[in-house]
């Protein structure tokens, strides 16, 4: 009999090591000087004026908490491009910063992040590859670079028909947006925006024909179809009560509008996408309506409870925070991930198949005044995510 011996455990001399070349990693790559990467990492510039805590290594490996389980495993930090577009589309002969893909696609891996959402394929001309990657060989270079640096694609907010029934452009279209997802390896394909800004019935009804359908060639082709949502998708569907000068009701039997469309819809051929701050915002501002028998009632939404009713069908989060504040219209203000209030413990450990969701890093208010700022808050919302426990 042969015996194997288990590898050995890092010793914390050797994870503080590991930490330190990976910096020294990532600070050439930003091109930052030892200062700066210092403000990087612990935020202090990145994240002026907003109250956190940044995990020490050693607390990044233990959470601080002994032996609780980590939340979002490192293959599954992700991030979508969207956050960093500043440095995606800056002319890389104006700046010594990361530029363009390649560049940018190096500074995500080095921070620690394996997995990338795409959101759309252009960059600055002069980048490499050029301005418009949306073809067979520009995938084929973003999958060169994707694997260069050990990060898988999950997904894109790119192209879905507008028009129904489907013209043969748009299906043309949309089947080329398949072959490149294939090549990027990409497991889903969607959008930023709703099935339909519809509040009315009969609208979503028409946007599941559609939805169903696509979905339907999606699969053909190995890839699933999701929507993206906001806060609208979770307001209250009009479905009853008097109608209006055009024929249309006026009040709401309490159904959600996307909570319908979870009901028309094909679950083997349709899926989603929650953004987990717009659906706190859809709780601090949908939560009343006007019943058929004009009574107003008050029914809370719980962006939790909606994806455990419903939890193979949403393969991909944005985990994007908020600060509260409701003196704002939406309630809460972007900030970098882990500095606000949503409850991002609670909501990854009450999951009930924790290992299948992949939740990407979003910030829409990342780029500033500062061009260095989008990737120091994709450092700090790393950072953050790889020490959440539950």
């Amino acid at each position: 009999m042969s015996h194997h011996r288990a590898p050995e455990e890092p010793t914390p001399d050797d994870q503080v090591h590991e930490e330190r070349e990976r910096a020294e990693t990532l600070r050439r790559r930003l091109g930052l000087s030892r200062r700066g990467l210092l403000a990087a990492t612990t935020g202090l510039a990145a994240a002026a004026a907003i109250p956190f805590a940044l995990p020490t290594a050693a607390a990044a490996q233990t959470g601080g908490t002994g032996s609780r389980r980590v939340l979002v495993p490192p293959g599954k930090r992700g991030i979508i491009l969207y956050t960093v577009r500043d440095a995606i589309s800056r002319d890389p002969l104006a700046t010594t910063l990361p530029s363009g893909f390649r560049r940018v696609l190096e500074a995500l891996s080095a921070i620690g992040f394996r997995q990338v959402e795409f959101a759309g394929y252009r960059q600055h001309a002069n980048s490499e590859g050029g301005a418009n990657l949306e073809t067979v060989e520009g995938a084929r270079l973003l999958r060169s670079w994707l694997d260069d640096n050990g990060l898988q694609a999950e997904g894109n907010h790119g192209f879905i028909p507008g028009s129904w029934p489907l013209t043969q452009a748009d299906l043309d279209r949309f089947k080329q947006t398949l072959e490149i997802a294939n090549i990027l390896g990409l497991g889903h394909v969607g959008t930023g925006s709703d099935p339909t800004g519809s509040a009315y019935k009969a609208d979503w009804d028409v946007a599941a024909e559609k939805w169903n359908e696509l979905g339907s060639i999606a699969c053909q082709a190995g890839i699933k179809l999701y929507t993206h949502n906001h806060d609208a998708a979770y307001a209250f569907l009009l479905d009853s009560g008097p109608l209006d000068e055009q024929g249309r009701p006026t009040r709401s039997s309490g159904i959600r509008k996307l909570e319908y469309f979870f009901t028309i819809s094909d679950p083997g051929r349709v899926y989603f996408e929650m953004d987990i701050f717009w659906a706190h915002v859809a709780q601090f501002k949908h939560r009343t309506y006007t019943a058929p028998d004009g009574s107003v009632q008050t029914d809370v939404f719980d962006p939790l409870a909606t994806v455990r009713a419903q939890e193979k069908r949403f393969p991909l989060f944005h985990a994007k925070d908020g600060a509260s504040n409701p003196a704002v219209p939406n309630g809460y203000d972007m900030v970098p991930f882990g500095t606000g209030h949503i409850d991002y413990r609670r909501f990854f450990s009450k999951l009930r198949s924790p290992g299948y969701h992949n939740p990407m890093y979003e910030q829409d208010n990342a780029p500033g005044t500062d061009p260095a700022q989008s990737l120091r808050f994709a450092e700090l919302s790393y950072r953050n995510m790889a020490a959440l426990r539950g």
